[in-house]
């Protein structure tokens, strides 16, 4: 675990980082981002003391690391910067192995290290080891700086804007790989960058950083959803979660306010309700509010005798979802099984929403609608 407590970096222009307390935890992605100027790369160079903080304190696994001995400290975590920082006068095979072998590691085992880690990275290693940087593309550069940060073996990971300098969709490619790669390393990795958009797809959480203080430190799903402030609903852009729709949850969608009724409500009074709130089906809830059926219009309408309760045509058999499916799960879902309606629960039978494909689809369209100001 790192652990910022009360850190103010302090230069000659005056205070870059303001009394910031944090913790990043063991096997997390955390991405710091923020406008260029915020203070973002100077936290990260204070985890491997690059830069000092002037006053506060930073723990690693509970040690401050100011009394750590800081060739050690650094030679324990790996760091990639956006040129890669590979030696120009070496090969790619060299350049992976030189902290392996100033580690003391023996050839052999270097060799075999290289290697997994070329193909891990998605490169041939009888193709590139010997090549020299000069010879590779940008993303095949970045692809190389990768597997030597992550080639030792360390326990945390710093990357400095690693991937802004490349294309689109190389970027891309990238982003989607460090995440393969993190999932079978399980790294703690610390990732600074000035694009939202890329610290939403790779960080388990995101540290917004304004004028060196701390704005906001969240999942990339409650910062969506709930932004601390109108500066981070204004930096984050306010209809950005639509570009992850896997986010929004069916309890950010659900209508709450409910027409119900019990097994011995007569059909009569049923009818009315259907009638009276332009609805065509009901769910039945016991006195604790737990499902035990759906009455619907369709068959209330074949009934003769409106004195029966509606237990005795409630459909008790039917689909429920929970709230924290997805939009796109429950759209999957409701399409693929032909459904006008699902009940909302907890702990398997408490009644808290309702998701009708008239309020899915309502919800779906306010996406292109009212664009003005859309970022």
């Amino acid at each position: 675990m790192i652990r910022f407590e009360n850190v103010t970096k302090t230069f000659k222009q005056g205070d870059v980082i303001r009394d910031i307390s944090f913790e990043i935890q063991d096997e997390e992605i955390v991405v710091l981002v923020g406008p260029s100027g915020c203070g973002k790369t100077t936290t990260l160079k204070m985890i491997n003391k690059l830069v000092c903080p002037t006053s506060g304190k930073i723990f690693i696994d509970n040690k401050d690391i100011a009394q750590c001995d800081s060739v050690k400290l650094r030679r324990g975590m790996g760091y990639v910067i956006q040129k890669t920082g590979l030696f120009p006068h070496m090969t790619v095979k060299e350049n992976i192995e030189v902290i392996l072998q100033i580690e003391g590691m023996k050839p052999d085992k270097r060799e075999h290290v290289t290697t997994e880690m070329m193909r891990i990275v998605g490169m041939d290693p009888d193709q590139y080891l010997y090549r020299y940087p000069g010879q590779l593309s940008g993303g095949q550069l970045q692809r190389i700086g990768v597997a030597r940060a992550f080639a030792s073996d360390p326990k945390i990971v710093l990357m400095d804007e690693p991937f802004s300098a490349l294309d689109p969709i190389t970027r891309a490619q990238l982003q989607s790989e460090l995440i393969s790669l993190q999932t079978r390393l399980k790294k703690t990795v610390v990732f600074v960058t000035h694009d939202m958009d890329e610290a939403v797809k790779i960080a388990d959480r995101i540290c917004i950083i304004q004028n060196g203080r701390i704005a906001q430190y969240d999942t990339p799903e409650n910062i969506l959803k709930y932004p601390a402030n109108d500066y981070i609903s204004d930096f984050v852009g306010k209809k950005r979660i639509w570009n992850t729709p896997q986010l929004i949850r069916v309890k950010d969608i659900m209508l709450k306010n409910l027409v119900v009724c019990t097994p011995d409500t007569s059909l009569a009074e049923c009818a009315e309700l259907m009638a009276k709130n332009r609805i065509s089906m009901v769910p039945v809830t016991d006195s604790e509010n737990r499902v035990q059926g759906i009455v619907l219009q369709s068959d209330l309408i074949k009934q003769s005798d409106r004195n029966r309760p509606v237990e005795s045509i409630m459909v008790k058999d039917f689909p429920v979802i929970t709230a924290d499916e997805s939009l796109l799960e429950t759209l999957n879902y409701i399409l693929k099984n032909k459904l006008d309606f699902v009940p909302v629960v907890e702990d398997g039978k408490h009644l808290i929403g309702l998701i009708t494909s008239r309020n899915l689809m309502a919800v779906l369209s306010r996406q292109f609608v009212d664009r003005e100001g859309v970022k």
